[in-house]
């Protein structure tokens, strides 16, 4: 696909795992090594992004075919915009969700996930490596609900369930599950052990 020198390291799981925090945990650790990084998520904030974020809040999902649409294109921009331009120029993208989020998500709505894998992988570029922090969903919604969480659209538990076995069947080799009911420093140390792979890589 495109040329890079920097990396993407990616973060999935259901609300309430901690991937914000990892994020932090990671970049604060990257930065001490003297790598530029950038983090961001999906949604974006963008206009396709925000339209989906929108309808979610209100309690209402959009129809999953627009929602799909949204998503792509919101993606699109963001790979031409953000991630490309950003790994093309050395620097390691770190984000909270990426396209097996589409997959979780709108798969577990009646899409089929081989499907949106495909249409994604035509023009998303492949993590180096992506975490998937893994909680039971009573824990994820105990947290989420403990944080003071609205009554978003995707915040259902038998939904979360769908949502939680796709991102079980998914396989890649840069693919890694991370048992997200340790503490938090017990998972940022897996994380580090994963990542320091790919900083020797690069030296």
């Amino acid at each position: 696909m495109e040329k890079r020198c920097g990396k993407l390291v990616v973060f999935e799981g259901i609300d309430g795992t901690g991937k914000s925090t990892q994020v932090r945990l990671l970049r604060e650790y990257l930065e001490a090594q003297g790598i530029e990084i950038v983090t961001d998520y999906e949604p974006t904030r963008g206009e396709w992004g925000m339209r989906v974020r929108a309808a979610a809040a209100s309690g209402k999902r959009l129809p999953v075919e627009v929602e799909v649409d949204c998503l792509l294109r919101d993606r699109r921009e963001h790979v031409e915009q953000l991630i490309t331009p950003a790994l093309e120029r050395g620097c390691w993208v770190l984000l909270d969700r990426y396209y097996p989020s589409m997959l979780a998500y709108q798969g577990a709505t009646g899409i089929n996930p081989a499907e949106l894998r495909r249409l994604n992988e035509n023009f998303a570029p492949q993590p180096d490596t992506a975490f998937w922090l893994d909680v039971p969903v009573e824990v994820a919604l105990e947290r989420i609900h403990g944080r003071g969480g609205s009554n978003d659209a995707f915040e259902q538990k038998s939904f979360l369930e769908s949502c939680r076995h796709i991102y079980a069947a998914f396989e890649a080799p840069w693919w890694h599950r991370i048992d997200a009911t340790a503490d938090v420093h017990s998972i940022h140390a897996r994380i580090r052990e994963r990542v320091r792979d790919l900083i020797d890589g690069i030296n």
